[in-house]
């Protein structure tokens, strides 16, 4: 990604999107949240400038109860592909809060999930609250994942550093 991506948001991508839906009912009756995060069009074999919503990041420490979900202000993400946030509301009520407007200024696009978590489940909303259309995209999200490997490769990388990871122990 240059430093400089399209502003246009052209949608969810679709294995996302169901990601999410998923999350939100494991972690019913709590509430969920995640923050979203968007690739450029061109990287998933799109024809159009924009951007598409391919990841949601889970912070670490993120304080969930039936009524609300909690993260620390200093662990949320500010970078280039950052573009919005998700969470559940386990009532269903398919609108934001007050406390959830309070949040939504950081940003392009919000995504409530309702209980019972599907499909027809969730609405995306503006930096004001105010429903907008999110697209689902089919789009084949790159092989390439951050968390993408196993516990045999992370140990035949272990072992291929000089004396091993540990070796500082001895």
């Amino acid at each position: 990604m240059g430093l400089f991506r399209s502003s246009e948001l052209l949608g969810i991508a679709r294995e996302t999107m169901e990601f999410v839906l998923e999350a939100c009912e494991e972690t019913h009756p709590n509430e969920y949240m995640g923050f979203l995060r968007a690739e450029d069009a061109a990287k998933l074999g799109l024809d159009r400038s924009g951007q598409v919503i391919t990841d949601v990041l889970v912070v670490p420490g993120t304080e969930s109860s039936p009524v609300s979900a909690t993260v620390k202000t200093s662990m949320k993400p500010n970078d280039l592909k950052s573009i919005g946030s998700v969470h559940s509301h386990p009532n269903g009520v398919l609108r934001p809060s007050s406390e959830d407007l309070a949040t939504f200024g950081q940003g392009e696009v919000h995504i409530i999930v309702g209980a019972p978590y599907g499909w027809g489940n969730w609405k995306a909303f503006d930096n004001a609250g105010e429903p907008t259309t999110l697209d689902v995209l089919d789009v084949d999200l790159p092989d390439e994942r951050f968390f993408d490997f196993t516990q045999e490769e992370i140990d035949a990388e272990l072992q291929e550093e000089e004396g091993g990871f540990f070796s500082w122990l001895r």
